[in-house]
């Protein structure tokens, strides 16, 4: 007697295409969605990673797909649309990779390079991250093309504003007065300068609130931000101008790691724009800063620290679908000390996360003991969900056999109390089922409320954000 196919339970689903487009009324739904969740979990993820022969090489690469869960009385719809706009339109049209990703080059002759170094040609494929600024929705990645969207329609509406840079985050943090945002770019030429601009909610041109002269620049995906401080963390991945437009090979392969020039911290004033103080520790990397604030005569930054820039080699995609491992990140916390120029850094709890959330509204700029995150499992991918209590090191799990969550994102309750009163939603690929679903789950304890199932995968994606909106249906 033959014995039963074996389950899928690997995580492989997740760095397979997903091009179907949908628009789903009602989610099934097991469990008890809370009644006072109203509002939208928009989501940006890399979706295609095949354009005609051609095959998209790291993870950071695919092609865009918007994602809408919307919530309200206890059901959730679903729609899902790839990212309109030039980037896409070549895929379409010509079957081919046009412009330069992260890791995938679109192979152009040295001319076209050159030409390209005085007019650049930028991708605008936002697969990184949502954003809201006033009443618009944005769709973000490193390169200056941030996308426009309607959030009901998940239509692209144009590009929403430009950086004053060539690279940029998708991480931009709340200006609390203005209701705007603040965030960094570079700008690259014979004279490079790290950028942080302002823009206000109703804005279309950015403001440059601090210029700061840079040799060879940094890879940086984020930043920090207190009440008085702007934090750059300058980790030793650098690259020269010059060859981003010349070596012929894709951006992120011209950095290289520089571990002798250590980790440069500079605070700059938000009031003037002034580099105020500078520390430098240990060589080490990272994507995500989790928060960042003042207490006591100190300026705290907690981020997912990795020791080197190997993590961005891990996720090149024929190694994630042979089933390579990933470095692991700490949840690290630097004590920086303007008065002495002292930094003291520790790791804040004995599990690994990336994927980083907080009470974003309450916490920011502020101090926070929650973090909430995505953690490893047996198979070398992200498996769990995992709060850390920052003030005592401990932390809590949720996970599945054969289930893969996404970036945990926070939604208080209306009225809360406690920082951690709310919950949190994930997107979870199921890998015997062979689609997803949308995770419910308090967020005090890790107890889940309900799942919503998609009737397909969702390919790993990055950063969304909850737009509440409890009065729509």
């Amino acid at each position: 007697m033959s014995a039963p196919p074996a389950v899928a339970t690997s995580p492989e689903l997740g760095f397979s295409s997903q091009e179907r487009e949908v628009e789903l009324d009602a989610l099934e739904v097991t469990g008890e969605v809370p009644a006072w969740l109203g509002g939208s979990l928009l989501r940006t993820g890399p979706s295609r990673f095949e354009v005609g022969e051609q095959r998209l090489r790291h993870w950071f690469d695919g092609l865009a797909m918007l994602h809408r869960f919307t919530i309200h009385g206890g059901r959730v719809s679903y729609g899902c649309r790839s990212l309109e706009g030039r980037t896409l339109a070549a895929a379409r049209d010509q079957g081919r990779i046009a412009y330069g990703e992260f890791a995938t080059d679109p192979c152009r002759s040295l001319f076209k390079r050159v030409q390209t170094l005085f007019a650049p040609e930028f991708s605008d494929n936002a697969n990184v991250n949502v954003m809201r600024l006033g009443e618009r929705y944005v769709a973000m990645t490193e390169a200056p093309i941030p996308v426009q969207f309607d959030r009901r329609t998940l239509r692209a509406a144009g590009v929403a504003y430009k950086p004053p840079g060539e690279l940029t985050t998708a991480h931009p943090h709340l200006d609390r007065a203005s209701g705007g945002m603040i965030n960094y770019a570079a700008k690259l030429g014979p004279r490079s300068t790290y950028r942080f601009f302002h823009l206000g909610p109703d804005e279309s041109t950015p403001r440059v609130l601090s210029s700061m002269p840079v040799r060879e620049p940094a890879y940086m995906h984020s930043f920090g931000q207190t009440e008085r401080f702007l934090v750059l963390v300058e980790f030793p991945f650098v690259v020269n101008p010059l060859s981003l437009a010349l070596s012929g090979r894709p951006y992120i392969e011209n950095y290289r790691w520089r571990p002798e020039r250590g980790t440069i911290v500079t605070l700059l004033d938000r009031n003037t724009g002034a580099a105020a103080h500078r520390f430098q520790t240990d060589a080490c990397f990272s994507f995500h800063h989790v928060n960042a604030f003042e207490r006591d005569g100190e300026v705290l930054v907690d981020m997912c620290v990795y020791p080197d820039a190997k993590v961005i080699s891990d996720l090149y995609l024929d190694r994630l679908r042979d089933g390579a491992t990933i470095s692991p990140a700490a949840l690290t916390r630097y004590r920086l000390r303007p008065a002495d120029g002292s930094l003291r850094a520790s790791t804040l709890a004995d599990t690994d996360i990336e994927l980083p959330r907080i009470n974003y509204r309450r916490c920011h700029e502020r101090p926070h003991r929650y973090v909430w995150g995505n953690a490893q499992g047996g198979s070398g991918w992200l498996e769990r969900i995992v709060k850390v209590d920052t003030e005592d090191g401990t932390h809590i799990a949720w996970s599945q056999e054969g289930c893969y969550p996404g970036e945990p994102v926070f939604v208080a309750a209306p009225g809360a109390d406690r920082e951690d009163e709310g919950v949190l939603l994930s997107v979870v690929l199921d890998a015997a089922a062979e689609r997803s679903f949308l995770l419910v789950l308090d967020a005090s304890d890790l107890g889940e409320l309900a799942r919503a199932q998609v009737p397909h995968h969702i390919p790993f994606s990055f950063h969304g954000q909850f737009a509440s909106h409890p009065e729509e249906g």
